[in-house]
């Protein structure tokens, strides 16, 4: 065998234990990496024989995320801190003179506000207002107002910010000073103050016109409504004003008219015979009350008016239904007993002695009769709306020949 050939074989025999340097893009090259990828593939057969296989995979892919992290984290930091160095100032900057000293003193304490001491008012005042308030213009002309149903004088005087008495002194040839007589449709004069409403009269004189109503005649002249000159006031006790002319009187006032039942005694009980049909003769005597009163009826509520002297409505108006009993306050002897022509409708009075009375309006039936002695708690007749009502309530006064009409919440448990 030639020698070349010898020497051939033997390189080739001893490939395998001998390392050559050979190019990576020669065939040899190729050769080596498939060498290297065959010892890895019988690495990887030898661990998956043994069960490890699966173990490293999953290792090793942890171990391939974490990495990637670390990268990621190491170019973000990179770049956050190029950015701040380019924002940066200079030396330049930093050691130039500021405009204003640094103060090396410490600030001066701020005050505390205690909002516990004092109301949160405080603050900037706005001082646009996003709304208009008109002033109020004081009413100069009497108006008129039209009584709708459920109005009553101390509704119809709030509505008009002017006093109860008002309304009844303004209207008295419509009311006359009974609210009871109050009913929707009515038309009511309105006063723009509060006073009276005077309708003047043939051969009247301002100065008893004034003092009637507790004024000086300079007040009724001076009000713009009334249109009074000097001419027709020259000579106050013969003015030249045209009879039924109306006149304000502001801050006038008067006694009211007397509508209700008087003292009825039971030994002259005819006094009462101007009230209506339902007055007694002479009676000759009965039964005395104790002194001691009870709620005339079931329900101890108001339903109505209350005791109010300056609209003269001298009785409270007790709540009840239609029917519902009516009861003798105390023992007596009865001294009216049916209707009663100034709007209570039908009516009974009971005489207790030692100067009590008490009365009983709007009833629906009345049950008992002139001259017949009750008893405390005994029933006299049923709730009902007649005469001047607005519906089904019990009207009822007290009275004491020495004292007049009294509040009955005085003296009822």
């Amino acid at each position: 065998m030639p020698e070349d050939h010898y020497l051939e074989g033997y390189a080739g025999a001893e490939g395998e234990h001998q390392e050559t340097d050979v190019e990576p893009d020669s065939p040899l090259g190729n050769q080596g990496a498939g060498k290297k990828d065959s010892r890895l593939l019988i690495i990887w057969e030898g661990l998956s024989r043994t069960g490890l296989g699966e173990t490293v995979f999953r290792v090793g892919t942890h171990l391939l995320s974490i990495a990637l992290v670390l990268v990621v984290v190491w170019a973000m930091r990179a770049f956050y801190l190029r950015a701040q160095e380019a924002n940066t100032p200079d030396k330049a900057v930093l050691a130039a003179e500021l405009p204003t000293p640094t103060p090396t003193e410490a600030p001066p304490a701020l005050p505390i506000f205690n909002t516990f001491d004092r109301p949160l008012d405080f603050g900037i005042t706005r001082m646009t207002v996003m709304h208009t308030n008109l002033p109020t213009r004081p009413r100069g002309e009497v108006t008129t107002y039209v009584v709708q149903p459920g109005d009553t004088i101390f509704g119809i005087a709030e509505m008009f910010n002017i006093k109860p008495q008002t309304i009844l002194w303004g209207n008295f040839y419509i009311l006359g000073d009974n609210p009871h007589l109050l009913s929707p449709g009515q038309e009511l004069n309105i006063l723009p103050v509060d006073g009276t409403y005077h309708k003047w009269s043939a051969g009247e004189g301002l100065n008893g016109v004034a003092a009637g109503y507790r004024v000086t005649p300079d007040v009724i002249i001076n009000w713009p409504g009334n249109r009074l000159t000097q001419e027709m006031v020259a000579d106050l006790s013969d003015p030249k004003i045209e009879p039924g002319a109306w006149l304000v009187v502001p801050g006038g006032e008067r006694d009211f008219i007397t509508w209700s039942a008087p003292r009825i005694n039971r030994d002259n009980p005819a006094v009462a015979r101007v009230l209506g049909p339902g007055s007694c003769g002479t009676i000759a005597d009965g039964a005395v009350g104790t002194g001691a009163f009870i709620w005339p009826a079931n329900e101890h509520r108001l339903s109505g008016y209350d005791y109010s002297p300056a609209t003269n409505h001298f009785g409270i108006d007790v709540a009840g239904r239609l029917g519902d009993p009516i009861y003798t306050a105390d023992n007596g002897v009865v001294v009216y007993a049916g209707w009663n022509n100034w709007g209570y409708g039908n009516v009974v009075v009971v005489d207790h002695g030692y100067g009590w009375q008490t009365l009983y309006a709007h009833l629906s039936y009345v049950g008992v009769s002139c001259g017949q002695s009750v008893y405390q708690g005994g029933v006299i007749g049923s709730f009902g709306s007649t005469g001047n009502s607005s519906g089904p309530h019990l009207h009822f006064e007290m009275l004491h020949e020495s004292y007049g009409k009294v509040n009955p919440w005085n003296f009822l448990p």
